[in-house]
């Protein structure tokens, strides 16, 4: 996989599908080539300042719902728009949302749905 995104969150969910290789589009032409050709061997090529961070940052600790709520946060939505669109209750979406600040390490549900989807969490 070559993405633009080089962050763990996406590191891990590509490799959790099955990617077989993951660099950055940035990546010297190369590198890139020769991470092609080690792929194509059955080799397993991955970016390895991602790698570092990914291990050191650790898996993706949110739940599901947390990251649902949070997409819907990151988009500005107030939490009584946010639970008529999940389908859930105001207190329901309060919650999660301060479970994902509490993940997140922040202050602010803004905050925690912009650290997510800094470390490739949504």
């Amino acid at each position: 996989m070559v993405t633009t995104f080089g962050r763990p969150g996406y590191l891990r969910r590509a490799l959790d599908a099955g990617a077989s290789g993951f660099v950055v589009k940035d990546t010297p032409a190369r590198e890139l080539a020769d991470a092609v050709r080690r792929v194509h061997a059955g080799l397993r090529v991955v970016d390895p300042t991602l790698a570092t961070e990914s291990l050191v940052g650790g898996p993706n600790p949110l739940t599901d719902r947390e990251r649902d709520v949070l997409r819907e946060a990151l988009k500005g939505a107030p939490v009584a728009r946010i639970a008529s669109r999940m389908h859930l209750s105001q207190g329901t979406v309060r919650n999660y949302l301060s479970a994902a600040i509490g993940k997140t390490g922040t202050s602010t549900r803004v905050e925690a749905a912009q650290v997510a989807e800094q470390r490739g969490w949504l």
